[in-house]
């Protein structure tokens, strides 16, 4: 009997396995929901979002949403493993310091919110399988097709329009950095109507930007 349920276990475990690459293929190259935008749907709540490919996403905001969320997201393979290991020694457990941008996309379209370190853990293989599958230039167009900017607001292109009333291709630097801003507190920070923590945050994403040049060129469209 041990052995049938075992064997059950290990049959499910490599199913969930081939589903799991199977997924990442193939949101290699089609429009990609996140975890967050599913449940919504289920419980019948409104859900806002227009995909847009990259080349029709602003550098501006590519590049403050990278000096925001993740300076090293063009040279490490998926996980930042020095700011990681800095912020798994804390003793309150894992934050969103130790997230980059590729596992934040990786728990955005495969997992749950939350702080636990299972979650982290399974967080780990698939940001370096997606990073290694999909991309830069790839994981940050998910990412910002997927993003949270507020209730059942989700990806840039949604945020733009109604934050700004414009397309996310004609952002300015400023509103790049208000959005990216937003990202750590979408629910409590609006970019149309910066409150002191946002208009700080968007003040500190735009000298990051200007401290580091070309950073987030990894991710832009040529």
């Amino acid at each position: 009997m041990l052995g049938r349920i075992l064997g059950l276990c290990f049959r499910i475990a490599i199913g969930l396995l081939i589903a799991l690459a199977a997924a990442i293929v193939l949101y290699r190259f089609v429009p990609v929901p996140s975890t967050l935008m599913l449940g919504r749907w289920l419980v019948l709540k409104p859900v806002e979002r227009d995909w847009v490919p990259l080349d029709q996403i602003s550098p501006h905001l590519v590049r403050a949403v990278i000096a925001s969320e993740d300076q090293r997201f063009c040279s490490h393979s998926g996980i930042d493993w020095v700011e990681f290991n800095k912020v798994m020694e804390n003793e309150d457990g894992p934050s969103r310091g130790a997230s980059t941008l590729t596992m934040q996309t990786a728990k955005n379209v495969f997992l749950w919110p939350g702080r636990s370190y299972v979650r982290k853990g399974l967080e780990i293989p698939l940001a370096m399988a997606i990073d290694l599958a999909w991309g830069k230039p790839r994981v940050i167009e998910v990412y910002l097709n997927v993003a949270e900017w507020g209730e059942g607001l989700f990806g840039a292109e949604a945020a733009a329009q109604r934050y700004f009333r414009k397309s996310a291709a004609k952002l300015t630097p400023a509103e790049a950095a208000r959005l990216a801003g937003a990202l750590p507190n979408p629910l409590l920070r609006n970019p149309a109507k910066p409150n002191r923590a946002l208009q700080s945050a968007a003040g500190r994403s735009l000298r990051q930007l200007g401290q580091l040049g070309a950073l987030g060129d990894c991710a832009v469209p040529g």
